[in-house]
């Protein structure tokens, strides 16, 4: 794998579609030395592979609100130490069949479940600018942690079967931790464990009130990732992206990174410093 200073490819998402900052005082940059990213609907497409896992368990498509809503309940069970995670999914399972009118038995549950987290871990898969973004962060010498409101292991498995689990310095998972996006203590002990200031840390996640919010709220950088285009406007203080392809050029011109202050240094703003000088730093995937 290659990596180097390469233009910024021409039409880009990037160039494209800028990040949208809101507000707030006047833009200095700051050097930052770690990356926080979520993983469901943010590396993984998770929405779309757990609702076909569901429409194939119960046979409909227009139940997904209603499972999010008792996997949250259960999900938080687990964070408070309520409810054991090796329960928790049939648990959830049988409530929710309960909530629609179907009281089965534990061994219907289970089998469906089985079936279901079969099926899943069969079929999930990244977002097509996953590889290319995390290969961009580590080439551009960030550290990076894996931050996720699961409650359980599974999603060390899944990014070990995804193959992205040798990008992450740390993983911290909600139902191992005892705390949850937006806490503060998740986002605090992420940046404890790569030895990164809260400041000098940024966080991107899809959800704005958990990640953007959370981190901006708990001292780090806050970055929404609105894939869906949603029309809500982000916070004062908050960066807003609509793919992670347009990750690092808000890095490179709304911040820096460590590999940009050693290749540019007493340069400054690294806004004022011309593109024929760098633009991006990237692997053999930018600029295809």
């Amino acid at each position: 794998m290659t990596f180097g200073l390469v233009p910024f490819p021409a039409g880009s998402s990037a160039a494209a579609h800028r990040s949208t900052r809101v507000g707030g005082p006047e833009h200095q940059p700051v050097t930052i030395h770690a990356v926080c990213l979520d993983i469901d609907d943010t590396l993984v497409d998770f929405t779309a592979t757990a609702r076909r896992a569901l429409c194939d368990m119960i046979g409909r498509d227009d139940m997904w609100l209603r499972w999010q809503r008792t996997t949250d309940e259960h999900v938080a069970k687990v964070v408070a130490g309520d409810l054991a995670y090796e329960d928790m999914h049939e648990a959830r399972t049988k409530a929710f069949m309960a909530d629609l009118g179907a009281l089965l038995d534990d061994e219907l549950v289970a089998d469906l479940e089985q079936r279901r987290c079969t099926q899943l871990r069969t079929t999930w898969r990244l977002f097509e600018d996953t590889l290319p973004c995390l290969d961009w962060l580590r080439a551009a010498g960030l550290k990076l942690a894996a931050v996720t409101n699961a409650s359980g292991a599974h999603q060390r498995t899944k990014l070990e079967r995804l193959g992205i689990s040798r990008f992450f310095d740390t993983v911290l998972i909600a139902g191992e931790l005892g705390a949850a996006k937006p806490d503060p203590v998740i986002f605090h002990t992420a940046c404890s464990r790569m030895d990164v200031a809260p400041d000098q840390t940024l966080h991107v996640g899809d959800l704005l009130e958990a990640d953007a919010l959370g981190a901006r709220n708990a001292g780090l950088h806050g970055v929404w990732l609105n894939r869906s285009l949603d029309d809500a406007r982000p916070a004062t203080g908050i960066d807003m992206i609509e793919t992670l392809t347009d990750l690092p050029e808000l890095l490179v011109t709304e911040y820096r990174t460590p590999a940009l202050a050693s290749a540019c240094p007493g340069q400054g703003d690294p806004i004022s410093v011309g593109r024929e000088t760098w633009s991006n730093i990237s692997s053999r995937h930018y600029g295809q």
